[in-house]
């Protein structure tokens, strides 16, 4: 599913260049569970951005499925980014003025679903997540973990092959945390493919595979 080739990033920050990647190979399959873990400025956010089609490597290669992400257009890339990848971040980026339900229908809205479509989806897809009760609350009326599961079924309403996560539980109390990796887990056991960036060394030991970065590297593998 996913394959990166000697992948470096490099930003220019004033006269200096700064290598937020630095030649990284990485191979994640369908259905896998990854897990991202290194000290701040070690390029995990630089790396879910390139894996996100966010963001293009400045040199190597990334293939998704089987496609050269670098040459795609921004439209091809947009398109990639509705239909293909979810994204969890730890401060939810909900719209605070919309109901829990609405937010969930917003990438359907951009994919051009029709409105009864796109209730009948959101209503599902907050059951799934355990908020069927909470579906016409705004976030300011949530809880951070109810915040973060409306943020998971937004994530997952199109029906992603992959997930990223940067940093899921780090902006909530530790029961809240736990039920968002349950669920992150559940789906992750009926194929979705898993990849989380976090500082908690707890969370990168529950998946499957452990990847640690410093200053843009590789420094070991865990399998």
């Amino acid at each position: 599913m996913i394959e990166l080739q000697g992948v470096t990033r490099v930003f220019n920050v004033g006269d200096t260049q700064v290598r937020a990647l630095d030649g990284l190979d990485l191979k994640v399959d369908p259905g896998d569970y990854l897990a991202i873990m290194g000290p701040s400025g070690s390029g995990k956010s630089t790396l879910l951005n390139i894996l996100g089609c966010l963001d293009r490597p400045s040199s190597g290669t990334y293939r998704l499925d089987g496609r050269e992400v670098g040459t795609l257009s921004d439209n091809d890339m947009a398109d990639v980014r509705l239909h293909k990848i979810g994204f969890v971040f730890q401060f939810f980026h909900l719209v605070p003025r919309l109901t829990a339900q609405a937010n969930v229908e917003l990438p359907m809205v951009f994919a051009g679903l029709a409105p009864s479509e796109r209730a009948k989806r959101a209503r599902e897809a907050l059951g799934t997540v355990g908020l069927s009760g909470r579906a016409n609350h705004r976030p300011p009326q949530l809880s951070g973990g109810e915040r973060q599961r409306v943020a998971l079924a937004r994530a997952t309403i199109m029906g992603p092959a992959l997930l990223l996560a940067d940093e899921p539980t780090g902006n909530l109390d530790r029961a809240s945390g736990r039920e968002v990796v349950e669920l992150l887990e559940r789906m992750n056991a009926r194929g979705l493919t898993l990849i989380v960036v976090t500082h908690d060394p707890e969370l990168g030991q529950r998946a499957r595979r452990l990847l640690r970065l410093v200053d843009g590297r590789q420094t070991n593998e865990s399998v």
